[in-house]
C-alpha cells in the first residue's frame, strides 16, 4: 500500500497510510448522507426558532465588550472563542464571515451576526484551529487575521499547515493528538476528538481534527472542538485536568442516527461534563449556523432537559449569549 500520509505512524490507531481516522468503529452505511438530505427536505427542516429569527437574536446575541484587562473568555458564536490570559489573547476557530462555505453566495448562512470584527480585536498572539471544516476554518477571517496580526502563531492539527502557505504566515505549528507547544506561560495541547476533515472532494481525512487544552497559571481550559461522544474524551480530563472551564458542544446533533458519530447532543455533553468533574462549561456549536435538523433555539432547551434528567439542579453548565464573556476570577 502506497503511503501518502507524511506523518504516518503505524503505532498510532488514528493514523492511516493515506491520512487519519477515528479509532471508534463506524456504523455509517453507503447512502446515509443522501437519505438524511432527502428526509430533511421532505420534512422542511430545520424549522425557524419558535419566536422567529429576530427574537432569537434579541434573546441570544450582544456585541462583545472587550474593555478591561482582567482574564476572561468570550464566546463569539458557534465554536469561535477569545481568551485573554495575562494580557495575551488566544483565538479559537475564528469564523466571522457571513457563510460557512467556500462560496460567498451559497452554503450555510449566519442567522445571528458576529459580535465583533477582526478590526475590533485586540492584539492576538495565538490562533488555534481544530479542523478544516468551513464552520471552523474560514478563509476570509484567516486572511484578515494574517494581515492584521502577521506575528501571531497559528497552531493546527497535523496536515493542515500547508493550507496556510498562501497567507505567508511566519509561525504555523502542527501538533498530533497529545502533543503540546509552550509559548511563555501558555501551553497548548492537541487532544483527541471523534470527527473527520474535508474541504474538497479530494482531501477527505487527509488532515487531522482535534480539541484543545490550554494551561496557564490562571486557567486550565478544555475546548472539545467538533466531536461525537467517545469514552476516550474522559481521558483528556484524567491526563490534563481538572479543568476550570470547558467549552462543550450542544448543537448540530439531529437526526441522531446520522450525526452521532461526529457531534454530541446535549445529553452526551452533560455526561462528559460529569466525567470531567463538573467544571464551568460554556456551551458551543449552536446559535449561528443551521447545520443539522434541530431549530436554532432547541439546543439550550434540550440542555435544560438533559441537566434535569441527570438530577443536576445545581450545576455550572449555563448557555452564554453570543458575545458574552465570563471573568475567570468569577469561576473559581
Amino acid at each position: 500500500m502506497k503511503i501518502t500520509n507524511r506523518y504516518y505512524d503505524a503505532a498510532k490507531a488514528h493514523h492511516t497510510p493515506q491520512g487519519f481516522r477515528n479509532p471508534e468503529p463506524s456504523q455509517r452505511r453507503e447512502g446515509d448522507l443522501q437519505r438524511w438530505q432527502d428526509e430533511r427536505k421532505r420534512q422542511g427542516l430545520p424549522k425557524p426558532p419558535q419566536m422567529g429569527y429576530q427574537q432569537f437574536t434579541q434573546r441570544w446575541w450582544q456585541p462583545a465588550d472587550l474593555s478591561g484587562s482582567d482574564d476572561s473568555i468570550w464566546w463569539l458564536g458557534h465554536a469561535s472563542m477569545l481568551l485573554r490570559l495575562g494580557g495575551r489573547h488566544v483565538l479559537i476557530d475564528p469564523v466571522l464571515s457571513e457563510r460557512a462555505s467556500p462560496l460567498s453566495f451559497y452554503g450555510p448562512k449566519r442567522r445571528t451576526p458576529p459580535p465583533l470584527t477582526v478590526r475590533q480585536l485586540p492584539a492576538v498572539d495565538v490562533i488555534l484551529i481544530s479542523h478544516n471544516h468551513y464552520d471552523h476554518l474560514d478563509r476570509r477571517t484567516v486572511r484578515q487575521l494574517a494581515r492584521r496580526f502577521p506575528q501571531a502563531t497559528f497552531i493546527v492539527p497535523l496536515g493542515l499547515k500547508r493550507w496556510f502557505r498562501r497567507y505567508r504566515l511566519q509561525k504555523v505549528r502542527e501538533l498530533d493528538w497529545w502533543e503540546s507547544l509552550t509559548l511563555g506561560e501558555l501551553t497548548f495541547y492537541a487532544t483527541p476528538a471523534r470527527h473527520w476533515s474535508m474541504r474538497t472532494l479530494w482531501d477527505r481525512n487527509r488532515s487531522l481534527w482535534c480539541g484543545w487544552v490550554v494551561h496557564h497559571p490562571a486557567l486550565r481550559f478544555y475546548f472539545s472542538g467538533d466531536s461525537g461522544y467517545s469514552d476516550r474524551l474522559a481521558e483528556i480530563g484524567e491526563r490534563l485536568g481538572p479543568f476550570d472551564v470547558a467549552a462543550l458542544p450542544i448543537g448540530a446533533y439531529a437526526p441522531r442516527w446520522f450525526m452521532q458519530e461526529q457531534h454530541m447532543d446535549p445529553q452526551q455533553s452533560v455526561s462528559l461534563y460529569r466525567q470531567l468533574q463538573e467544571p464551568r462549561v460554556i456551551p458551543i456549536h449552536w446559535g449561528v449556523f443551521e447545520l443539522a435538523d434541530e431549530s436554532l433555539d432547541e439546543p439550550p432547551q434540550q440542555l435544560n432537559l438533559a441537566l434535569s434528567e441527570a438530577g443536576l439542579e445545581r450545576h455550572r453548565f449555563h448557555p452564554l449569549k453570543i458575545g458574552e464573556r465570563i471573568a475567570l476570577a468569577a469561576t473559581s
